[in-house]
């Protein structure tokens, strides 16, 4: 007897998708500076589950979506989060065999690595400075989160027979 097989695809799009609207979502002004980079983190997460399914041209996909959906400068987040599914697919084997409080330490340098560079030299060409020392409080909400958002798509992923 044949085993039925998932077409799951649909479950990594629409977790992106979440992920987005999370990042899109309208926010007092005070906690702007608190709101992690879910896309970044959904994104290496994919990335460390099924590298050979969602990788730089997802990660490029998605941050034209956030470029266009939150008017920045088209390609900013595309080049940031391309960078974010580079280095993860490039590490994968090494992060993902990892506790979750290491992978949570890699998310962070990741974020401040491949994150905050292209967006403060895309910031600079294009003449705006970083307005407070707020703007790096991204890498450690996301950081701080990691290992919730982990068990959670690993949850889904499970649940979904994604692979």
């Amino acid at each position: 007897m044949k085993a039925y097989t998932h077409s799951s695809g649909w479950v990594i799009v629409f977790t992106l998708f979440i992920a987005i609207l999370l990042m899109i979502m309208p926010l007092p002004e005070w906690a702007q500076p608190l709101r992690p980079h879910w896309a970044a983190m959904v994104l290496v997460y994919w990335c460390l589950a099924l590298p050979s399914r969602v990788g730089i041209l997802s990660a490029w996909v998605v941050g034209l979506l956030l470029d266009v959906l939150s008017g920045t400068l088209l390609g900013a987040q595309a080049l940031a989060l391309s960078i974010v599914a580079y280095v993860t697919l490039m590490l994968y084997r090494r992060i993902r065999v990892k506790p979750l409080l290491h992978q949570s330490l890699v998310l962070f340098l990741l974020l401040l690595l491949a994150h905050h560079v292209p967006l403060l030299w895309v910031q600079g060409i294009s003449g705006h400075s970083i307005q407070s020392w707020t703007y790096w409080i991204t890498p450690f909400t996301s950081a701080l989160l990691w290992p919730v958002v982990f068990l959670l798509l690993r949850y889904v992923r499970h649940k979904f027979r994604v692979t």
